[in-house]
C-alpha cells in the first residue's frame, strides 16, 4: 500500500465570540486527529472567533484573545498533528483574515486572505486588510501545500500563484454560507482554474449564524467540481480523513458515499431547520413560542421549530378573536397535535373589548378600518411577549417574504418576535415546503414522520382573519402572480417593463412596486431570518426608507 499524507477535515460549528469554546473544540479535534493517525488537521475560516465576526473583529481585545489562543494551542500541539486554523490577526498596522499553520509547537506560517468580498452579505473590505503575499506554501510529509481562504478561490489569481510557487495540493478553509444554487455557483467559480490540475480540499464550516446558514459540504477533488467527493455531509458537523497518495501525488477519493445532494426543497427545509435551531440554542433560549393561527405560515413555522428543537421545546398558542373561524381553531389544534407540541388557547376578545372601550371617545364618529385590525394583531403580540417574558421562550414570528415585501404585516404585531424562519420564503414557496414536509422526513429532524400539516391548511384560501370574510386576494393579486412580480422587483432588480412583458398588468406592477418601497420602514424593524435565496431583506437588499423613486 502506498504511503500517504493523512488530512483530517474538521467540518465544525463554531460560535461567534466564544473563543474559549472554539479553542476547546479545536483541542478535542486535534486529539482526535492524533488518535486517527492524521498528519494535518484543517479547520474552517476564522474558526477561533467565528464567522462572520462583523464589527466584533474591530474590538482589539477580541483579536488579541484570538491571537493568544492560536499561540497557546500551537504550543500545546507539540507531538500532535500539524494544523491550519483560522483567526483574525493584527500585524504591522493591518488587520487580517488569516489561516495559521502550526507545527512542532509553534506557528510555522501565516496566510492572509487576498480577495475580500464586498457584496451581498459580505463587507470584509471595511474590516480587513488585503493580504500581501499571493502565495504561501507549507510542507507536510514532503507535500507542498498551498493555502487559500474562501473568496480567494472564486477567482484565478491565488490558485495560479499557489501552483506557480510549487503547490501540489491546495487547502481552502471556508466560511461559505449556503443559498440556493450555491453548488452551481461554486462549480462555475472553482472550475475556472481546474486547468491547473491541482487537487484541492474545500473545508467549510456548518451552522446558523443570525441570518446566515452554512452547509458544510466539505469535499475533496483532484480535478473539477463535478468530480468532487463529499466528506462529511451537508448541514451536519463531523470530521473525515482524506489521504494524499505520496506516489501518485493525488488525493485518494472514495468510490462510494461521495455524492453531495443537489439543491431542492429538502436542502431549503434543512437550512431553515438548522438556522432556527442554532439561533435558539446559541442564544440559550429554552424553547420557542408562536402564534398558531390555523394558517399555512404558522403551521410550517411550527413544523420547522419542532424538527429543529423537538416538540417539548415548542409552544403553540392559538389567539382567537371574534373573526377566527371554527376551521382555523380545528386546523391549529390538529397541526399542533400532529407535531406533538404544547397547544394552548388564549382568547383576545376581552382585550379587544377593553381597547374599544378605552378608545371609544377618540374613535367616535369614525369608521372601522385597518386600525381595528392592527389592534388585534398587536394584542396577540403583547400576549406572546408576556409568555416569553414569564417563561423565557423566544417568540418566533411567522410572516413570509411576500407579506414582508408589500407590507402586509403589522409592526409591533405579527412582526413582533426574535426570529422568523420564513423571512426569505415567498408564499408560493411556503406552500411547496408544506407539501414536501408532509411527504418527507428531513435528515436530522426531531419531529414526527408523516403528515404534520393538515391538508385543509394547505388548500384553504389564505386569510388574516382580522375582519369578516377576509381573504388575502381581496387586496392582493393571486400569490403566483404576486411572487413573480416580487422576484422581478426584489431578486432581479428588473425594470417594470420587463415584468409587464411576462403578462402582468401595468397598474398592478406599479402598485406592487409602490407597496414594496412603502414598507421599507417595517422591514428595517423586522426580526432576523435565514437567507435562502439570492437576495434577502436585511443583509442583501438595503434600500432607503425615505424614497420617492418609482420606475416610470
Amino acid at each position: 500500500m502506498a504511503d500517504t499524507l493523512k488530512i483530517l477535515v474538521a467540518q465544525l460549528n463554531p460560535i461567534v465570540g466564544d473563543i474559549d469554546g472554539n479553542l476547546e473544540m479545536a483541542r478535542a479535534t486535534l486529539k482526535e486527529g492524533a488518535d486517527r493517525g492524521a498528519d494535518l488537521v484543517v479547520f474552517p475560516e476564522m474558526f477561533l472567533l467565528g464567522y462572520p465576526p462583523e464589527d466584533l473583529v474591530l474590538k482589539p481585545s477580541a483579536v488579541e484573545d484570538c491571537m493568544k489562543a492560536v499561540k497557546q494551542i500551537a504550543e500545546e500541539s507539540a507531538g500532535l498533528p500539524d494544523f491550519v486554523i483560522g483567526s483574525p490577526w493584527a500585524d504591522d498596522g493591518g488587520l487580517y483574515n488569516s489561516a495559521l499553520f502550526c507545527t512542532g509547537g509553534k506557528i510555522g506560517a501565516r496566510y492572509d486572505k487576498q480577495e475580500l468580498p464586498n457584496y451581498g452579505v459580505f463587507d470584509e473590505q471595511r474590516l480587513f486588510t488585503k493580504g500581501r503575499s499571493p502565495a504561501v506554501i507549507i510542507e507536510v510529509k514532503g507535500v507542498k501545500i498551498g493555502l487559500a481562504i474562501c473568496e480567494d478561490v472564486w477567482f484565478e489569481r491565488v490558485p495560479n500563484a499557489a501552483r506557480a510557487a510549487g503547490a501540489e495540493l491546495l487547502v481552502i478553509p471556508n466560511g461559505s454560507p449556503w443559498r440556493r444554487s450555491i453548488h452551481q455557483q461554486r462549480a462555475e467559480a472553482f472550475d475556472r482554474w481546474s486547468r491547473l490540475g491541482m487537487p484541492y480540499l474545500f473545508v467549510n464550516q456548518v451552522g446558523g449564524q443570525d441570518e446566515l446558514v452554512f452547509d458544510g459540504a466539505s469535499y475533496a477533488t483532484n480535478t473539477t467540481h463535478a468530480e468532487r467527493c463529499g466528506l462529511v455531509g451537508q448541514f451536519v458537523t463531523g470530521t473525515e480523513i482524506v489521504e494524499f497518495d505520496l506516489e501518485a501525488r493525488k488525493l485518494i477519493l472514495k468510490d462510494k458515499g461521495c455524492r453531495l445532494d443537489h439543491d431542492g426543497w429538502h436542502m431549503e427545509y434543512r437550512a431553515a431547520m438548522l438556522a432556527l435551531g442554532d439561533y435558539v440554542n446559541k442564544n440559550r433560549f429554552p424553547g420557542v413560542v408562536l402564534g398558531m393561527s390555523g394558517g399555512i405560515d404558522s403551521a410550517l413555522t411550527a413544523a420547522i421549530a419542532v424538527d429543529a428543537l423537538g416538540a417539548d421545546r415548542v409552544w403553540c398558542v392559538m389567539l382567537p378573536s371574534k373573526y377566527t373561524s371554527s376551521d382555523s381553531l380545528e386546523d391549529a389544534k390538529a397541526c399542533a397535535e400532529a407535531l406533538g407540541a404544547r397547544y394552548d388557547i388564549i382568547n383576545i376578545r376581552p382585550g379587544v373589548n377593553a381597547l374599544d372601550e378605552m378608545l371609544a371617545e377618540q374613535f367616535a364618529e369614525t369608521q372601522p378600518n385597518t386600525t381595528e385590525e392592527n389592534i388585534q394583531s398587536r394584542l396577540r403580540a403583547v400576549t406572546l411577549m408576556a409568555l416569553s417574558n414569564k417563561f423565557g421562550h423566544m417568540v418566533v414570528t411567522t410572516g413570509n417574504k411576500s407579506e414582508m415585501a408589500v407590507g402586509y404585516a403589522t409592526l409591533y404585531g405579527d412582526m413582533c418576535g426574535g426570529y422568523n424562519a420564513l423571512k426569505d420564503f415567498y408564499k408560493t414557496e411556503v406552500f411547496e415546503l408544506c407539501k414536501w414536509r408532509n411527504l418527507n422526513h428531513p435528515s436530522g429532524a426531531l419531529g414526527p414522520k408523516g403528515e404534520v400539516i393538515p391538508e385543509r391548511i394547505i388548500t384553504k384560501p389564505p386569510s388574516a382573519e382580522l375582519r369578516e370574510d377576509q381573504k388575502d386576494e381581496d387586496s392582493l393579486p393571486p400569490y403566483d402572480k404576486l411572487d413573480d412580480i416580487l422576484r422581478g422587483l426584489v431578486d432581479e432588480e428588473e425594470d417594470i417593463r420587463d415584468i409587464m412583458a411576462r403578462g402582468h398588468d401595468e397598474a398592478t406592477v406599479k402598485r406592487i412596486e409602490h407597496l414594496l418601497y412603502l414598507a421599507e420602514y417595517k422591514r428595517r424593524q423586522a426580526p432576523p431570518g435565514v437567507k435562502v435565496g439570492g437576495k434577502n431583506f436585511g443583509r442583501d437588499r438595503r434600500y432607503p426608507i425615505t424614497n420617492r423613486f418609482r420606475d416610470d
